[in-house]
């Protein structure tokens, strides 16, 4: 039975009613796709980038990690003597502790230059370039060792190596600790997440390794054999 004209009118609202509500439930699907793509790796990358953009880096982020990717070159190159100059087992570990963990520092060092388009010095372990009155002058980070100490060091053998090592080590270290004082000293400076946490691990390392290193040359100075 055809129906009547005022039945068909009583239907158009519900068709609409009803494509209204098909309409909305796809717009809402629609919208929630995004949320649903950024999701693990692609949302942790995401946070990371964010991260590292919160604070603007600045000069002395820039001078504290071109020094000390210099300052880590020279403790590798001390440490590498140990294994040719008769050291103990004892600096023979410790050295293969600082070689390794330096190696990586330096690395991760040159990568935060590069990714925030500085100059990427090759590490030197008689110190930073600088130009000074339009002559290029090397100039020692805090703690580092003078030419003299580093054949001094280099002289010595056995018993007598460990003791400099040790000496000079502790020296060293506590120009690192200088370097990263300087660094928060700074205003404005260490606040990029990567610089605080390579710069805070630094000191904490350093700190640790410094009262370590205090002990054994107490303990060689007095005739005890190292454990």
């Amino acid at each position: 039975m055809t129906p009547t004209p005022r039945i068909l009118v009583a239907a158009i609202p519900a068709v609409v009613v009803l494509t209204a509500c098909t309409a909305s439930r796809k717009t809402a699907q629609t919208s929630q796709s995004p949320t649903v793509a950024i999701t693990g790796n692609v949302a942790a990358a995401a946070n990371a980038k964010a991260d590292s953009n919160r604070y603007a880096f600045t000069e002395a982020d820039v001078h504290f990690m071109s020094g000390m990717i210099h300052h880590h070159a020279q403790a590798i190159v001390m440490s590498k003597l140990a294994p040719t100059h008769g050291a103990s087992s004892t600096i023979l570990t410790l050295t293969g502790r600082i070689i390794n963990a330096q190696t990586d520092e330096i690395r991760l060092m040159q990568q935060w230059l590069r990714d925030h388009k500085q100059v990427v010095p090759e590490p030197n372990p008689m110190g930073m370039k600088m130009k000074m009155g339009g002559e290029e002058h090397v100039m020692l980070m805090p703690g580092m060792l003078s030419e003299e100490q580093m054949k001094q060091l280099d002289a010595s053998n056995g018993k007598a190596f460990d003791d400099y090592f040790l000496q000079f080590m502790i020296q060293h270290h506590q120009g690192a600790l200088v370097m990263v004082k300087e660094l928060f000293g700074t205003p404005g400076a260490g606040q990029d997440e990567a610089t605080f946490k390579l710069a805070s691990g630094i000191q904490a390392d350093q700190e640790t390794e410094i009262a370590r290193m205090q002990k054994m040359l107490v303990a060689s100075k007095l005739g005890i054999p190292p454990q």
